[in-house]
């Protein structure tokens, strides 16, 4: 009976000893991990107030070999630099326009050709306002069958805030219309009825659903997008339709307006710092995101 007990004894005091031997080894495996945290954590610490405390501007550590590997990384900040510097003497220098002339329009002196061929030639030019009609409908039903169809809202919200922000500018300041405007009764809007000059909807809805059609891998489409966008400025610039600043803050506005719905979608999407759904936007409901394969299998076609 006693050697029963003693083997019982020894039996239960294994397993203890077995565990106190793995919680020893979990210790020290994870005092080296712990020490290394708070090592890095100390060296970041540092570099922190390194450059909190540093006294010396961050120019004073500028040499010429420096500027030149800045401007060899960053050459288009360098070439916008140059252009800021050519401009500021253009507009100090520039004669202004007296208040009882037209507007110089750049854009208006290189179609001057074009406007009159279509001042000759009415039908001509109905037909392209009806051409503009179509690509403008395109926009429209390729933004609703995102929402609708795909059920990605980005495009469209983003039409929503550029069309409301237009229309506010629009009513700001009216502009004149230009001379030589060339209506047509099948332009959109369709009815030889008002608009806003400032700023083109035609070109902005264009460039947000480019900017869609890229972000789902249909590179092709935004391609053929951008080709008519920049025919419809043309045409819009050789019928007076929109001053040069219009399109030019059509397209701008195209890609503000992209990056703000881009920005509210992921905002709204969190509720107390805590994300409430995955939400994918350039995940389409219909295709699943195989746009780019279909692709690659068209073009190896």
């Amino acid at each position: 009976m006693e050697e029963i007990s003693v083997s019982n004894n020894v039996d239960r005091l294994i397993p203890v000893r077995l565990e106190d031997e793995k919680s020893n080894l979990r210790l020290r495996n994870s005092k080296p991990t712990t020490k290394a945290k708070s090592m890095d954590c100390e060296e970041t610490m540092e570099k922190k107030k390194k450059i909190t405390t540093s006294s010396s501007p961050a120019f004073a550590n500028l040499t010429v070999n420096k500027v030149l590997e800045i401007m060899v990384e960053h050459p288009v900040p360098f070439v916008f630099l140059l252009g800021l510097l050519i401009f500021m003497g253009v507009e100090y220098t520039i004669p202004m326009i007296p208040t009882n002339a037209p507007p110089l329009d750049l854009g208006f002196w290189l179609t001057e050709s074009m406007n009159q061929v279509l001042a000759a030639r009415p039908n001509l030019n109905s037909f392209l306002a009806f051409l503009n009609t179509v690509f403008v409908l395109m926009q429209s039903t390729y933004i609703l069958w995102c929402l609708l169809v795909e059920g990605r809202p980005r495009a469209t919200i983003a039409a929503v805030f550029m069309f409301t922000c237009r229309g506010i500018l629009g009513s700001s300041t009216q502009l004149p219309l230009p001379e030589g405007f060339l209506g047509s009764g099948v332009d959109f809007p369709v009815g030889n009825v008002s608009f806003f000059l400032f700023f083109s909807g035609h070109v902005a809805g264009s460039v947000i659903a480019s900017l869609d059609m890229r972000r789902v891998k249909r590179r092709k489409l935004a391609l053929t997008f951008d080709v008519l966008n920049l025919l419809q400025m043309i045409r819009l610039l050789a019928s007076r339709g929109h001053y040069t600043i219009d399109l030019a803050t059509g397209l701008g506005a195209g890609f503000i307006f992209d990056i703000f719905a881009g920005y509210y979608l992921e905002r709204s999407n969190y509720s107390n710092g805590q994300k409430r759904r995955e939400f994918v936007e350039e995940t389409c409901v219909v295709c699943k995101c195989n746009c780019e394969r279909m692709e690659h299998a068209v073009a190896g076609a």
